[in-house]
């Protein structure tokens, strides 16, 4: 069984490669599904493969593990994973809030495009600040004609914010972010340990306790993330049975996508900023098995969490991070989101370019998010195999940046019939939410073996703050009366 296209089985093959992955796995792969969704640019083949991936980690795992059955196969539905890659959750009798803030979009200047990214209450203060605009879209388009495209990026992330000037990929390739990017590997992995098999029972995993439907049941995922990438890898790893806590501080909220991306996991407030806060993130991350993080570069560091002292406060732990564009400089420290990155990245003229527009041309949907997400999970169980095998810890890193840059160096994406997302069937049995009731997606992908394993949440979506700081389950009532 092999993947149905080129294209999908060489993002496959790429993505298992910087993982490490034994290739004959990849033959044990099958794809279907026809319709994609509508874009110049290989989007539904980039979700296959970032599904398919994570599915041959799974199996990797449950057999490390001595749970499955031994040459077990992974089906993915191209249809679904596309339907992932955008909403999965579908409410019954409500709506989702919001996923945009009315500023945020893109913007000609004078000599070009930017995108502003205004969802952060903080972010939109400083595009404002900078623009001299008290807030209406009219008076924000006025005001970005008068200043060239890449001044006011500069200006607007001097000030705190997150913008992005829309480069074409040759200006791209030139400019020195985007020359440390293409000398980057799509993804980095590094061992934290000896590897060595005399790691004790507790670094091993000592709660973890797998089955072939559950494989993650007993570890303990500490998810400080934000929109969109870390919450989509911890959400995938909460549907494999890991107890996972999601971190943010007092006043953090991300209304337009909370509902998405907090199915099975625990979700509690906690302040970094103050001794109280750090002592307590110790004690939380001493017991975890794995940390993914997005903050941006640096954060944990100025909480007095960094690389090496979480390493020595949790022994074995598989350490995973996301940043928009890489550890290089000169843009290592740089806030970025999904959509501005396809702007400075030169995807969205680019997607101009073969579509024949003018303007930015965006994805349909996050997908340098959504594809960097599960590429992450993939990475995390293939530490958590690794270290199952008694080779210590690993430390993972990818960048947004790094993702559209995959997505950039694929030829336009070959006719197909169109997705409507709509058509996506939905699984079994409701999701009761913070926000009422409401059903998701089919799981888009089965690992076939023995018991199949794939994706099933124990808890439906909770609201930030829903949950006390521990790993224990004692909730805290939330506005719906749930808890």
């Amino acid at each position: 069984m092999r993947p149905p296209d080129r294209v999908t089985d060489a993002f496959l093959g790429i993505m298992w490669a910087v993982l490490g992955g034994d290739p004959d796995r990849l033959g044990r792969v099958e794809c279907r599904g026809e319709a994609a969704l509508p874009s110049v640019f290989p989007v539904s083949e980039l979700a296959t493969a970032a599904v398919a991936v994570t599915g041959c980690a799974v199996a990797e795992l449950v057999e490390a593990v001595g749970v499955g059955t031994g040459r077990s196969h992974v089906r993915v539905d191209k249809e679904a994973a596309s339907a992932w890659f955008g909403f999965s959750l579908r409410p019954d009798g409500w709506r989702l809030p919001a996923a945009w803030d009315p500023i945020a979009g893109n913007y000609e200047c004078a000599d070009g495009w930017i995108r502003l990214h205004t969802n952060v209450p903080a972010h939109r203060d400083a595009a404002l600040d900078v623009l001299g605009v008290p807030g209406s879209r009219d008076e924000v388009a006025a005001a970005c004609r008068a200043y060239r495209a890449e001044e006011l990026e500069d200006l607007v992330v001097a000030r705190g914010g997150c913008a992005g000037a829309m480069r074409t990929l040759a200006d791209w390739r030139r400019h020195p972010q985007g020359r440390a990017v293409a000398d980057a590997p799509l993804l980095t992995r590094e061992p934290t340990a000896p590897r060595d098999n005399g790691l004790s029972q507790w670094a091993q995993g000592a709660q973890w306790v797998p089955t072939e439907r559950r494989p993650l049941t007993g570890i303990r995922v500490l998810d400080l993330t934000r929109v969109l990438a870390g919450p989509v890898a911890t959400r995938t790893l909460a549907g494999l049975g890991a107890t996972v806590l999601r971190l943010d501080p007092p006043g953090w909220e991300e209304p337009g996508l909370v509902p998405e991306v907090t199915a099975g996991k625990r979700c509690a407030r906690l302040d970094f900023r103050t001794e109280a806060g750090r002592e307590h993130l110790d004690t939380l991350l001493a017991e975890a098995d794995v940390v993914v993080h997005s903050l941006r570069p640096g954060a944990l560091d100025r909480a007095g969490l960094g690389a090496e002292r979480r390493s020595r406060l949790r022994p074995g732990l598989v350490d995973v991070a996301l940043s928009a564009y890489g550890p290089a400089r000169p843009w290592a420290h740089r806030r970025g989101f999904d959509s501005v990155v396809q702007l400075t990245s030169g995807l969205a003229a680019e997607g101009a370019r073969r579509a024949g527009t003018d303007g930015p041309s965006s994805l349909p949907v996050q997908a340098l998010d959504h594809a960097a997400g599960w590429l992450l999970a993939a990475a995390t169980l293939r530490g958590l195999a690794e270290r199952h095998r008694g080779r210590g810890g690993t430390r993972v890193r990818t960048s947004l940046a790094g993702m559209a840059r995959l997505l950039a160096g694929t030829p336009p994406a070959t006719t197909a019939p169109e997705l409507d997302p709509a058509s996506v069937p939905e699984g079994p049995g409701t999701e009761h939410t913070d926000w009422g009731p409401a059903r998701r997606v089919i799981p888009p992908f089965t690992v076939v073996g023995g018991a199949r394993t794939t994706l099933r949440f124990a808890r439906g979506a909770v609201k930030l703050g829903h949950d006390e700081p521990s790993w224990t389950a004692t909730d805290i009532p939330s506005a719906s009366g749930r808890g």
